[in-house]
């Protein structure tokens, strides 16, 4: 198999803004991943539509203006070395290198130019085809140094009648200087070339424009004193061998850029007191600053030539794994398309390595947590699907984001595919398309800034309804659905908030409106396993989760299948901390359950004396819905410390079942003389009446015990007393 042709790919070094903003960020990938004709033309629905442009606007990534772009490259190398040689040669300069001047003209187009070229906005990253915002962002950046490049200072001079400080100014031309160094920045990231290569003549070109321009300016303080000083200047006073230059000036021109090039580079290499040195006061003085600046130079020549051997730079790994991931694509034959998203994107990552996730490594959790909320809360509580939650829950989402950045025409999620993250738009523009069943592609809605997708494929546990596809270089802060999910079990009430607010956009959206069924089972769902959860950790009394629960929303009055609440397990096993707090938290301490069962009513059956009397002293009743039966039931077994604690909660003894008979009638017909005495201090009748016109007293003579009928005899006889003592208080009282 063939070796494949390699594509380019170039970057730009990376360089904080002064403002540190995202959109200065996403400016920087915006300039290097050639968001141009090739991209662009190649995806239709990606073009910027005509109706943007305001007048005549050039495309910045168009074909003849990228042609253009390499044209004033090549002339800005010219201009970088040849304004030193004008600046300290002019006074013998050869006629012919003046006439170059005239390439001025060239850039003086190019400032034309740059008030028609489009560009993106750094903060919401559109292009922007305005004229007047075009000519105004470049009016306030290099517009001026452009233009004073332009201007022909040479005849400038010759006009002011030769002022020496105007000269000065020809030294903005070497502004133009950076477009070598973004040449050589490209091209130390162009895997084609050998790295070790580019540095190297990086360095020698740093070294070399700096003896260059050194040289011109030694040859600028012979010329400048008057012609009669001239012989006591190096150049003056040198003598090489039997050659002498004092008539310096009739000198061939390439003679004397050699020779000011070799007192340049000699005094660099600081070799030593020689032929070639200072003469006069100004040369002494710009020796010492040119050797300080020469140690400056030297220790970065160094510096970089140990880094080379050294290796390990971010650019090397980024290369090495670029030069390894094209081997795997080469090998398997990948599609260029795909070819193209894999390597952009591997860009993309190698631009992004400033991120959060690997700046904030080494910073402490609580320090994080503060920069992810000054970064990201903003955005956050503009989502619509989060509004109205508490700021906790927006404290705890914003600590688990990651921000990810994506190229045009990446599909972020697959149409069907199982999604475990969900999206935020923080920056950009994406689009949602549905696959038919013909294969074709129907638009269904644009997500702008602070929209949100793969909710509904999370909440709902639904397959993604639609394909997402980035329009835009956009930045999306992404959550995985395990941290969501944790947040929001912790979060009761706003979890319960985000599918209203789901729930609420089906009038607006077919998608959910479809979905409103499978969303009011969530909410029911979620709102039983809430109550399952708090009654859960009553009945285990696990008193911290129940807090934490209560306390994100949770209510304390929900009940169960079974009608039961959190008080009732509480009470019932007898947890008086949980009770306690229950009650202060607004718990309904008289609440029935589906089997007539109140809190209190647990307690007492459980024998938990505290817990009853806290909720009666809180207001708590028993409220027996058949206090007869139960009470008859609790004879027949016996439980005699039951049938007292129901007694002294203010049961009355002498309820009665269906057949209306009372507990002491069932006492007695037991022959349970222990249980009838208690009914009777509690105040039981001995002849009241069942169905069938029996008392107690009756089914005492039926059962034959005499203990029995002991106590309930003396029973009869101090009801007639007390009725008798009753009566004659009565006719007292109607005598008096």
């Amino acid at each position: 198999m063939g070796e494949e042709i390699i594509e380019e790919f170039e970057f730009d070094e990376i360089k904080d803004n002064i403002h540190g903003s995202v959109g200065s960020r996403l400016s920087l990938f915006s300039n290097e991943y050639g968001l141009g004709k090739n991209r662009w033309d190649s995806n239709p629905s990606l073009r910027f539509p005509k109706e943007c442009y305001s007048g005549f606007v050039i495309q910045p990534d168009g074909r003849f203006y990228r042609c253009w772009v390499n044209i004033i490259f090549l002339w800005s190398i010219y201009s970088s070395f040849f304004t030193p040689v004008e600046f300290g040669f002019f006074r013998g300069l050869p006629p012919h290198m003046r006439h170059l001047e005239t390439v001025q003209i060239v850039f003086f187009v190019d400032v034309i130019l740059h008030f028609f070229v489009a560009y993106r906005d750094h903060h919401t990253y559109k292009m922007v085809y305005d004229r007047k915002s075009i000519a105004m962002r470049y009016a306030r950046g290099s517009f001026a140094f452009d233009i004073l490049g332009c201007f022909p200072w040479d005849a400038v001079y010759m006009v002011t009648g030769r002022r020496e400080a105007v000269r000065y100014l020809i030294w903005i031309r070497l502004y133009r200087a950076r477009k070598v160094e973004e040449f050589f920045q490209r091209m130390e990231k162009d895997i084609r070339i050998n790295y070790l290569f580019t540095r190297i003549v990086k360095l020698i070109t740093v070294e070399l424009y700096c003896t260059h321009t050194a040289a011109c300016i030694f040859y600028y303080l012979a010329t400048t004193l008057p012609p009669a000083k001239e012989g006591y200047t190096w150049i003056g006073s040198l003598k090489m061998g039997n050659y002498k230059y004092i008539n310096f000036r009739e000198i061939d021109f390439w003679r004397r850029y050699v020779t000011s090039l070799y007192f340049a580079i000699v005094t660099m290499a600081t070799v030593g007191y020689g032929e070639i040195h200072a003469v006069n006061t100004r040369e002494m003085i710009f020796i010492m600053i040119y050797v300080s600046f020469d140690m400056i130079i030297g220790a970065y020549l160094i510096g970089n030539m140990t880094a080379l051997i050294v290796k390990g730079s971010n650019t090397e790994r980024f290369r090495d794994k670029m030069t390894d991931l094209i081997k795997y694509m080469n090998r398997n034959r990948l599609g260029k398309d795909i070819r193209s998203q894999i390597q952009n994107h591997l860009r993309l990552q190698y631009e992004s390595s400033y991120s959060k996730a690997r700046v904030l490594e080494e910073i402490p959790a609580a320090v994080r947590s503060k920069i992810s909320q000054t970064l990201y809360s903003e955005t956050i509580q503009q989502v619509p699907l989060f509004k109205g939650c508490s700021d906790e829950f927006f404290n705890q989402i914003v600590t688990k984001l990651n921000e990810e950045f994506f190229l045009p025409g990446e599909v972020i999620l697959e149409q069907g595919s199982a999604a475990d993250q969900i999206y935020i738009v923080s920056y950009g523009r994406l689009e949602e398309i549905a696959t038919g069943e013909n294969g074709s592609d129907e638009f269904i809605a644009e997500l702008k800034p602070h929209s949100i997708f793969g909710e509904l494929a999370i909440l709902c546990n639904i397959p993604q309804p639609y394909t997402v596809r980035v329009c835009e270089l956009c930045r999306l802060l992404r959550i995985e659905k395990q941290s969501l999910s944790s947040i929001l079990q912790l979060y009761f009430m706003d979890s319960r908030q985000i599918l209203n607010n789901l729930l609420k956009g089906k009038d607006t959206d077919l998608r959910i409106k479809q979905l409103e069924s499978d969303i009011t089972y969530l909410i029911a769902k979620q709102e039983s396993e809430l109550a399952l959860g708090v009654n859960g950790a009553a009945y285990h009394g696990d008193l911290y989760h129940l807090k934490g629960m209560i306390n994100s929303g949770a209510d304390p009055c929900k009940m169960d299948y079974d009608g039961r609440t959190a008080l009732h397990l509480a009470a019932s096993r007898g947890y008086e901390d949980i009770v306690r707090f229950l009650i202060q938290r607004g718990a309904n301490v008289n609440c029935i359950d589906k089997f007539g069962n109140s809190p209190l009513l647990e307690a007492v059956k459980a024998g938990h004396d505290k817990v009853s009397a806290l909720l009666v002293k809180h207001g708590a009743i028993l409220n027996l819905e058949d206090a007869g039966s139960c009470l008859c039931k609790v004879v027949t077994e016996s439980n005699v410390d039951l049938l007292k604690r129901l007694l002294e909660n203010g049961v009355d003894p002498n309820s009665k079942n269906y057949d209306e008979r009372t507990p002491l009638h069932i006492a007695a017909a037991e022959g349970l003389h222990l249980v009838a005495n208690i009914l009777i201090k509690f105040g039981a009748d001995v002849l009241s009446k069942d169905r069938w016109g029996n008392t107690p007293l009756d089914e005492g003579h039926r059962c034959g015990s005499k203990p029995l009928l002991k106590i309930l005899e003396k029973a009869k006889k101090d009801r007639i007393c007390k009725h008798e003592n009753s009566q004659a208080i009565e006719e007292d009282n109607s005598f008096m």
